[in-house]
């Protein structure tokens, strides 16, 4: 018996042929490395069974003077504070109507005719006059959406269509209905003059009457999300059955009105709108009027894309100063109970736009990046402004304060800035700047280019560990450690040649400090949402990659575990358990590793395998057998593929279950195979829950097997 040890070289490369690799690993997922082998990465569990609304892009985690651990979420619908495992809406207030500006009408008319079929997609009603020109109706139990209106037709009907009964999705039956039968809307018109709102904006209504139906007072005064906006002076909503919370996806209720519904609010509505809402993506907008006015040839559109909604925040002190990009800025006191609403910033030539917010640690400046020159109102992208020293509200340059700006040269827009050793970092599209204060006398801060000729992808893509600051641009990776240098990466081709460049702006970085690594995560060539990650470990200066839906990550130190927020809008404590505890439900983490190929004696004799003797560690398992598959995969030549079949009369995998674990682990202990080829490739995998493992040094008993 010949055994031959496998001691592969930490970090997966995929820069090279899976043979030029060898000697390392080719494929992964879910997987890192510690002190040199492969092991399953950590689980995840919910902070709590709270959600929030909207698609988290921003965390950040501080602690009051009271003690109070809050972590602030910005989505693309809302703004919250978590605390004790509850979402707080702070979301700051755009404006407040007068009394008596808002009015409400709910629609309801007959069935001029029979309809006889199931499938019929028009609807003729006696009198279409006043319905929204898209939404929903009831006619006896069969709820129907429509999408326009042609005279008195609801046209582009769906039938058996659903509704939202305690927050669950409930389906209704497409049906045959007599002439006459009562049309009645879920959808609300509300009219309000030059409203400013846009679909899926927030707004609370108060004041409202009955309209004389199903549509109460109380249905009225609550919370309401915008469906549609007709114009600027209508927009519609869905009713809802009251809710003594704000919006969410577990409490609606959707009713209709009835032929009672014939108010309209009364004289003393008021209406609080929410600032408005944003994209959850960055959508492609191509075709007429999809630019800006003025850009193109005269008669040609051109495309561009709406801005993905994202925010920044810092702390001043124990108070939140924060505004997302393109907006106001905006300010939370840390002594307000956390359900107060945050505020516009008020004081001296406050910026009224900015698209990125820092406060810094010498001296506690507030920054406003790409923001508006004082006494201006127009955005300049290249634009630096701060406020005077430990004064967030006075940003008056005088011969008294140390307030000021500076405009940045190399570039078109500035895209992030994170705070580093005795500088701030600041990257246009094109160059990074260390900015550095240099006291009043010389202009307080002043502006160094450290590096041109870069670019970042995102806002977000800043991941700053272990005195560095690591970022991905459009088709590298790099580093500022003091000097401004590509990030070599055994992954580049991988990661760069799946990506959506559509989607550049999802792009959000973290470190995991407890496993010295730099995270990244991104959109694949054919998703709009995130669902890549790639790895690099700065301690062994590695990588590795994996699939994972996430949409923002924190690893602040103030909380026991990483955070994450995903597509379920959820919170999530990452390395916590082995285990996917996004629901209720566990559910096993799939991991895998594979080699590249190895050979003997450069393939120069096909080798054949008899048995593989596995080195495992199960350590932090809970399940009682856990088991991990190892799977031989050979192939004749680089170029052949996989062995089909790929034993020769045997198997080429076998599973290794642990069956004791005290006082050592004690597993299968030889897979017996019939494996024979010029080159071989390993994997290891697991796909089961309460599974943790770490690989070894496995070894085979491989012995040559002639030339042909």
């Amino acid at each position: 018996m010949t055994l031959k040890k496998l001691s592969l070289k930490p970090g997966v490369n995929r820069e090279n042929t899976r043979y030029a690799s060898e000697g390392g690993w080719y494929e992964c997922n879910n997987i890192r490395f510690r002190q040199g082998t492969p092991e399953k990465i950590g689980g995840w569990t919910r902070v709590s069974e709270a959600t929030f609304l909207g698609v988290a892009r921003s965390l950040w985690n501080w602690i009051t003077l009271s003690s109070e651990n809050i972590i602030a979420v910005g989505t693309h619908l809302k703004f919250y504070l978590e605390s004790g495992g509850g979402f707080n809406d702070i979301t700051p207030i755009r404006t407040t109507t007068s009394a008596g500006a808002i009015t409400f009408k709910a629609s309801n008319s007959t069935l001029n005719g029979n309809i006889t079929s199931t499938t019929a997609t028009t609807i003729t009603v006696s009198n279409a006059t006043g319905f929204p020109t898209s939404g929903k109706v009831l006619i006896n139990s069969e709820v129907v959406e429509y999408s326009a209106i042609t005279n008195n037709t609801l046209v582009g009907c769906t039938r058996g269509a659903s509704y939202l009964l305690d927050g669950v999705s409930t389906s209704t039956t497409a049906a045959t209905h007599s002439n006459g039968a009562s049309v009645l809307s879920f959808t609300i018109k509300v009219t309000n003059n030059n409203h400013g709102a846009n679909p899926n904006d927030f707004v609370t209504f108060n004041g409202a009457t009955a309209l004389g139906g199903n549509i109460s007072d109380t249905v009225l005064n609550q919370e309401y999300q915008v469906l549609n906006v007709e114009d600027t002076n209508v927009y519609t909503i869905t009713s809802r059955a009251f809710s003594t919370n704000e919006i969410t996806n577990t409490e609606i209720t959707e009713i209709s009105c009835t032929t009672s519904d014939v108010g309209n609010g009364g004289s003393s509505v008021l209406g609080v709108y929410q600032i408005n809402t944003g994209a959850f993506s960055a959508v492609p907008l191509v075709g007429w009027g999809a630019s800006a006015w003025g850009a193109g040839a005269w008669g040609q559109g051109i495309p561009d894309t709406e801005t993905l909604r994202v925010w920044t925040q810092q702390n001043f002190g124990e108070d939140l100063i924060f505004g997302l990009r393109g907006g106001a800025v905006y300010y939370w006191e840390g002594s307000n109970s956390v359900s107060t609403r945050a505020v516009p910033l008020t004081g001296q030539n406050i910026p009224t736009v900015q698209n990125l917010i820092l406060v810094s640690d010498i001296n506690r400046f507030v920054f406003c990046f790409g923001t508006n020159n004082l006494g201006e109102t127009t955005q300049d992208p290249m634009l630096i402004r701060w406020s005077d020293q430990e004064d967030a509200t006075n940003w008056t340059p005088t011969a008294t304060t140390q307030a000021g700006s500076l405009r940045l040269s190399r570039g078109t827009e500035i895209i992030a800035a994170s705070q580093a050793r005795q500088e701030v970092l600041v990257w246009t599209d094109s160059s990074l700047y260390s900015l550095q204060y240099v006291g009043a006398e010389s202009g307080v801060w002043g502006a160094t280019l450290v590096g041109e000729q870069i670019s970042i992808a995102s806002q977000n893509s800043i991941a700053y560990a272990n005195g560095v600051a690591y970022w991905m641009g459009k088709d590298k990776f790099y580093k500022y450690d003091g000097r401004t240098q590509p990030l070599p990466c055994d992954l580049r081709k991988h990661v760069f040649t799946d990506f959506n460049p559509e989607q550049y702006v999802q792009v959000f970085g973290g470190s995991n400090e407890a496993f010295h690594e730099v995270w990244w995560f991104y959109c694949s060539s054919s998703s709009s949402d995130i669902d890549k990650y790639v790895v690099f470990n700065y301690l062994e200066n590695i990588w590795y990659y994996g699939d994972m839906a996430r949409t923002a990550w924190l690893d602040s130190g103030l909380r026991a575990y990483p955070l994450s927020t995903t597509y379920n809008s959820v919170l999530l404590n990452h390395e916590d358990g082995i285990d996917d505890n996004e629901t209720d439900t566990p559910a096993p983490i799939v991991s895998f590793i594979t080699s590249a190929e190895f050979d003997l004696e450069d393939g120069h004799q096909f080798a054949l395998v008899s048995k593989m003797i596995p080195d495992v560690s199960f350590e932090g398992s809970t399940d009682s057998a856990p088991t991990i598959n190892m799977t031989l995969y050979p192939l004749n030549t680089s170029g052949s593929g996989y062995n089909t079949p790929a034993s020769e009369s045997g198997v080429n995998t076998g599973a290794v279950v642990r069956s004791s674990s005290s006082p050592v682990d004690i597993y299968t202990s030889e897979i017996y195979t019939r494996v024979r080829g010029r080159q071989m490739a390993m994997k290891i995998e697991s796909s089961a829950v309460g599974v943790q493992w770490q690989l070894g040094a496995p070894r085979l008993d491989m012995r040559p097997d002639g030339r042909r």
